[in-house]
């Protein structure tokens, strides 16, 4: 998974990377600090994993992982040139969801490039420059596609859907709420990689007083939730400064300070959570002497395409799957305790795998 980081500049982009990725991007208050976007790779914390590895006295223990990118603060006009944003917009096209890091804390320290704290002038401001930024790339589209429109009607079609897409935006409308009218439609509109098409997740910098009831008093961080709500988004409320001192605990401080703080989970938990229900991502397990590891995949997967994930051949000569549930493996304490104890089950093609299943494929290349 992959996920691109966005905001304004000086909303605590930079911090929030740094903290979840560990990655030391440079973090500074005053805008444009962020020049090269930054990549970072996050493991997925798992508690089953370790379970499982410790079980199995797995050599290597190997957790899904997701990928961040944080590119620098864009600002009103970047579409236009402002500033240094938008030349690294083609940095998240790529990305499966954008996080959106929303500043709803006061601080006279901190500046803030239009000089007040406003959650929902600020999305609507980076909403408008993505949304520029996919008007540029459906007018390349266009272009390219009426040159053949004239003699080729699925062509002509396609030129329909991008010139409606197009007065959509215009309108100052996201590309996600756009209606298509068939599969075809929907395939093009997705191989077009607008960035207004992203699902979001929206990130509520708070100040450390808001974050043990979650923002509830914040005035900011409900209006940026209302947004949400009516724009089929995640949000989830964080303290970036405090994710930064999170990020150099080992566990068991982290765990402690956590408590102090009122907290059950860290940011970089909340955030995994929202994007994995906001994307329908559910994990499945292999375990062995050899390795433990967790593999992602869409809510829905059946088994031979599940298994495709570990290698096509297992997807290709799929015969069965073995699966059980990771609690009844662990408290069996073995494949072989839990079978005897008609725990596991052979699944053919159509099984669909829940989150948690413990797999193991037979297949036949």
């Amino acid at each position: 998974m992959k996920l691109g980081i966005v905001g304004l500049p000086n909303v605590g982009k930079s911090t929030l990377f740094n903290s979840l990725t560990k990655a030391g991007a440079e973090s500074a208050n005053y805008p444009f600090c962020t020049i090269d976007p930054n990549v970072g790779i996050v493991m997925v914390p798992d508690e089953r994993l370790k379970l499982l590895g410790d079980m199995y006295q797995s050599k290597k223990v190997t957790p899904a992982v997701i990928e961040f990118v944080d590119i620098a603060g864009l600002v009103k006009g970047a579409s236009k040139g402002e500033g240094l944003g938008n030349q690294f917009l083609s940095n998240i096209r790529e990305v499966d969801a954008i996080v959106h890091v929303v500043r709803c804390f006061e601080d006279g320290n901190v500046v803030h490039v239009d000089g007040n704290i406003n959650p929902l002038r600020d999305i609507e401001t980076i909403n408008l420059e993505l949304v520029f930024s996919d008007i540029e790339i459906l007018e390349r589209r266009i272009a390219k596609t009426t040159k053949v429109a004239r003699m080729d009607k699925t062509a002509a079609k396609e030129l329909d859907l991008l010139e409606r897409i197009k007065a959509h935006l215009e309108d100052g409308k996201l590309a996600k709420s756009f209606e298509t009218e068939d599969e075809d439609e929907l395939a093009w509109i997705a191989s077009y990689n607008l960035l207004t098409y992203k699902p979001v997740i929206f990130a509520a910098n708070v100040a450390e007083d808001d974050l043990a009831n979650d923002g509830a008093d914040n005035a900011g961080v409900q209006s940026v939730r209302e947004f949400a709500a009516e724009n089929d988004s995640e949000v989830f409320v964080i303290c970036a400064q405090i994710e930064q001192e999170i990020a150099e605990l080992d566990d068991e401080e982290k765990t402690m300070f956590l408590e102090d703080l009122g907290l059950k989970e860290s940011g970089l938990e909340k955030l995994i959570k929202a994007s994995y229900s906001l994307l329908g991502l559910i994990s499945y397990l292999t375990a062995g002497e050899d390795e433990t590891r967790a593999w992602t995949i869409k809510v829905g997967t059946k088994a031979p395409q599940a298994a495709g994930k570990i290698h096509t051949d297992f997807e290709r000569g799929f015969i069965k799957a073995e699966v059980v549930n990771y609690k009844d493996l662990l408290e069996h304490g073995s494949l072989s305790a839990a079978r005897e104890k008609g725990l596991v089950g052979m699944e053919g093609k159509e099984y669909v795998v829940k989150d948690g299943d413990v797999i193991l494929f037979r297949f036949n290349v």
